[in-house]
């Protein structure tokens, strides 16, 4: 499998909090603010989305680390939003830096790490 993916790649996603992205709704907490689980999940997508162009058909990632710090709650109706920046590549390993951010400054940060894959392999080993 030969794929060249250099360090730089940058990705961004956005969303609004929701109930069901609550950390009352996840199970992860008794409170209606931005669940933790929701913020890694926001993460793991930005981080897969920004390199999904470089990979050809039938290659995808997956997430296997997260090192992560929530550092501050957001309420339900405010926007959220990731940035993520690929800074190591080991081969199939990639590991990305990783900031969420509220209207109100950051809200999270750490490292990812995700793990280049041939889809079809991947199922047939499971």
């Amino acid at each position: 499998m030969e794929i060249n993916i250099q360090p730089g790649i940058k990705g961004h996603q956005e969303e609004i909090v929701t109930y069901e992205t609550t950390a009352a709704k996840y199970g992860s907490g008794l409170v209606e603010v931005y669940a933790t689980p929701a913020m890694i999940a926001l993460m793991e997508n930005t981080c897969m989305k920004s390199v999904l162009p470089y990979l050809p058909k039938g290659i995808s990632t997956v997430g296997t680390k997260v090192n992560i710090e929530h550092l501050k709650a957001t309420p339900i109706n405010m926007k959220v939003w990731c940035d993520s920046e690929l800074i190591e590549v080991d081969r199939r390993r990639l590991v990305f830096r990783v900031t969420a951010f509220d209207e109100n400054g950051e809200i999270g940060s750490g490292i990812h790490e995700r793990f280049i894959i041939d889809i079809e392999k991947f199922m047939s080993k499971l």
